[in-house]
């Protein structure tokens, strides 16, 4: 979903107030498009905001393509159009589409109550049976039917929060709507999407989202909420003094009722289920383009695990995956050279829109291109810097190889024959260990491949790393964490990290284009550089069962196994593999007490340290269970 990040980076889309004479894309928009706003009726009476952007050129009829949103269609007013010619979606109107925003139910100008990725209905019967499926197959009867000078074919993209309405979409079953496209989308909230990795609560996502969204209003409105003062722009040291999650949620306040519903559904229990799409993903009919970021901080999960699900549960749809090297959103910019420090030796990102989402969209809704040539999933593998077409993923050469953690922080593909063999920590709560070196107020995007060092010398991570490759190592598909620790305490998180570690000597070729000056690499010491490649949490007591959480026994070695979103990356020869454990990623993750307990419901004197120890030995072999192309 969109949290701030979409929130601040919606200037390139949904900002209001765009002047004509912006530049020669804007002027040719405003001279050869008209807007128009109108309420769309739902079957119950509710009737929602819809921005409509029809091309004046009548030669020809066209298709339409739209994106519901609850981050609203701004700008409002028919004089003042949406900045779609800022990135490849001014090929769009060129191309002679019309363009559709919607407020979704309940959010902005639209009529009704919002509901937080509210649950698909698969038992519809009346008029006030309605979901977003319902919803967006109204609205398409009414614009197929309204909309003059339309071909019949619809087709709808949205990224994050619009993304799961994209999905939503799919289960609208309208014979108008031929292809969809859900993009980084809100999947499964508890499991891997923003708010909660594997049970853990993302809190500094979560709480910076909700001061500024889903704040309840009387009536259609042009004005959003005001958000709240935050005392320092040091995220760390905010999330850390305010403390226990039951202090987050006095500063919410009772207005926000997902917030409220969340805390009181602390185990993947039925609410959970009823909101994760995955279950209702069956006889899909649109053709479908799953699109996501490799190092997507958000919603990772979802993409890939979308895609997988509509290959498992609805085999006959027409269903592919386009999975690049970018953060949330960045296929839909106009630079996909870099993250960060790290450089993808292209525009990954004006590669994607030329080769992959235009033609989609083009043969679908106006029979026109090569489509079907577009491969089952079209994959940028980092490290080596190439797309790669794959007719499926995970490859069929992909074979699943552990790498084991060893004693003096060794780590090989040989399992240890060693005997009581063990790393020990101490987990601090007071002293968390932080998601990345850098002192900033906003959660960042770059954290994904960000260097580690930072975190290798603290005393609180434990680090295993590999000898120098002799050949190139090809990663494909989802990472397993297969660990054996134990903890001093009744609860523990635990995070593992896999990271490629760059030669002493490595740095990125000059290049004196304006682009690459902007780099920070350019100035950055790459030589050494530890790349998160990918790193996930594991709330410990859902190690067996997100259902059934589950104490530890105090020094008692346990089993804590867990899957990581999949992985694209080539190792190359003279790097090196490292794998980083540690139990704190703050503020990226809220603090676990570390005692076995309703985390939401803790206090502030519920923290204690906990002594960790991560097992390596022939009894108790920790392992990552890595996806090697052979």
């Amino acid at each position: 979903m969109r949290k701030w990040l979409l929130l601040a980076c919606a200037a390139l889309f949904i900002l209001p107030a765009v002047t004509k004479a912006v530049n020669q894309d804007s002027l040719w928009m405003y001279e050869n498009y008209t807007k128009k706003e109108v309420y769309i009726p739902m079957r119950d009476g509710v009737k929602l905001f819809t921005s409509i952007y029809l091309p004046k050129d009548q030669s020809e009829k066209h298709p339409i393509l739209m994106t519901r949103t609850p981050y609203s269609c701004a700008p409002y007013g028919e004089n003042v159009f949406r900045p779609f010619y800022r990135n490849h979606y001014n090929k769009y109107l060129k191309e002679g589409y019309i363009m559709v925003t919607q407020d979704v139910r309940g959010t902005w100008m639209s009529e009704g109550k919002f509901v937080n990725v509210r649950p698909f209905n698969a038992d519809k019967k009346g008029k006030q049976d309605i979901d977003e499926a319902s919803d967006t197959y109204d609205t398409i009867d009414w614009m197929v039917k309204n909309i003059a000078g339309n071909n019949g074919n619809v087709g709808i993209f949205g990224i994050s929060y619009p993304g799961f309405y994209s999905t939503m979409s799919a289960l609208s079953g309208h014979p108008a709507l031929k292809a969809v496209s859900p993009q980084a989308p809100v999947t499964d909230w508890f499991i891997g999407d923003d708010f909660h990795h594997n049970g853990a609560f993302f809190i500094a996502d979560a709480f910076s989202f909700y001061t500024v969204f889903d704040h309840p209003h009387p009536k259609p409105t042009t004005v959003g909420p005001k958000g709240i003062d935050y005392y320092t722009h040091d995220n760390y040291k905010y999330y850390l003094e305010t403390g226990a999650l039951q202090n987050f949620s006095k500063i919410i306040g009772d207005s926000v009722a997902f917030w409220n519903e969340m805390y009181a559904h602390p185990t993947y229990d039925s609410w959970w289920k009823a909101r994760n799409v995955r279950n209702f993903l069956k006889d899909v009919q649109p053709a479908m383009l799953e699109v996501g970021g490799v190092f997507d901080a958000e919603d990772c999960f979802g993409a890939w695990n979308t895609y997988k699900t509509i290959e498992e549960k609805s085999p006959k749809t027409n269903n592919r995956i386009v999975m690049g090297p970018w953060y949330h959103g960045q296929w839909a910019s106009n630079d996909g050279t870099h993250l960060g420090n790290v450089r993808f030796g292209s525009n990954t990102s004006e590669y994607y829109a030329n080769n992959i989402e235009i033609p989609f969209f083009n043969y679908y809704l106006k029979s026109k291109g090569q489509a079907p040539d577009i491969a089952e999933a079209t994959i940028f593998f980092t490290g080596e810097n190439k797309w790669k077409q794959l007719p499926k993923w995970p490859p069929a050469n992909m074979q699943q190889e552990s790498i084991y953690l060893q004693e003096d922080g060794k780590l090989s593909f040989t399992k240890p024959t060693t005997t009581n063999s063990f790393s020990e920590y101490v987990s601090d709560p007071a002293k968390p260990v932080p998601y990345t070196e850098d002192i900033h107020f906003n959660r960042t995007i770059n954290y994904m491949t960000d260097d580690q060092r930072f975190a290798a010398r603290r005393p609180d991570v434990v680090v295993f790393e590999t000898e120098e490759l002799n050949n190139d190592i090809t990663l494909a598909g989802p990472v397993v964490a297969d660990i054996i620790a134990s903890t001093s305490t009744t609860d523990a998180d635990f995070i593992v990290k896999v990271i490629d570690v760059f030669p002493n000597d490595f740095k990125y070729e000059e290049d004196a284009s304006s682009e690459h000056r902007r780099v920070p690499s350019a100035t950055y010491p790459m030589g050494g550089y530890q790349m998160l490649v990918r790193g996930e949490i594991m709330r410990g007591k859902f190690r067996n069962s997100f259902e059934h959480p589950e104490a530890f026994v105090p020094d008692q070695p346990a089993t804590v196994k867990f899957t990581m979103p999949d992985v694209a990356h080539t190792f190359q020869k003279g790097h090196r593999i490292m794998i980083q454990v540690q139990s704190s990623w703050f503020p990226l993750a809220d603090r676990n007490p570390q005692q076995f307990m309703d985390i939401y419901k803790a206090t502030d004197k519920d923290f204690k340290k906990a002594t960790i120890r991560i097992y390596h030995d022939a009894q108790h072999p920790s392992n990552v269970v890595l996806p090697v192309v052979k």
